[in-house]
């Protein structure tokens, strides 16, 4: 089984328009497996991120970075990604986990500590909690701040922090 990455890096509808989102990607790619690409397109099509997940999966290919899709499996398995991210309306991690191959990694993403019980119950391989600080992708939502990542934390599931996460919150969340 593939390690879990120790940095996930999201793409949302305005980063996957940029002219240099290949090199960025393929410079993340290149940390290996201690970093996981993230096709996430909001407002996006499925054509679209089908294309935006098939080309993180070349680039993470030689390094053997890890390639995530957010809320869709059917193009997590299309495309040969690693694994899927699903979010509080798509399927649930049981469900998935039937569809999937053994080695897809399903992650969950969480608002509270029940969200996480239910997540780890439910037999899902980490849990992305937030937004933990305030966002400017999620412009209004109300910030969960670290004591609720403490709390997921102790649940013993890897756990990854989103939402305002910067290179100082970082150290902070960990």
């Amino acid at each position: 089984m593939r390690p879990l990455p120790r940095l996930l890096a999201f793409t949302d509808d305005r980063v996957a328009v940029r002219e240099d989102l290949g090199v960025r990607a393929a410079a993340i790619a290149a940390a290996g497996p201690s970093a996981g690409l993230v096709a996430r397109l909001p407002n996006g099509s499925t054509d679209r991120l089908a294309a935006l997940a098939q080309r993180y999966v070349a680039l993470a290919a030689p390094p053997m970075a890890m390639v995530l899709v957010t809320g869709r499996a059917d193009v997590a398995l299309t495309v040969k990604a690693h694994g899927v991210i699903l979010r509080k309306d798509d399927l649930d991690v049981g469900t998935v986990r039937q569809l999937c191959q053994d080695d897809t990694m399903i992650f969950r993403s969480v608002h509270s500590f029940a969200e996480a019980e239910s997540a780890v119950r439910d037999g899902a391989d980490a849990v992305i909690v937030g937004s933990i600080w305030p966002s400017a992708t999620h412009p209004g939502r109300p910030a969960a701040g670290t004591g609720l990542l403490a709390q997921v934390v102790s649940l013993g599931t890897p756990t990854y922090a989103i939402g305002g996460v910067t290179a100082a919150r970082a150290i902070e969340a960990r």
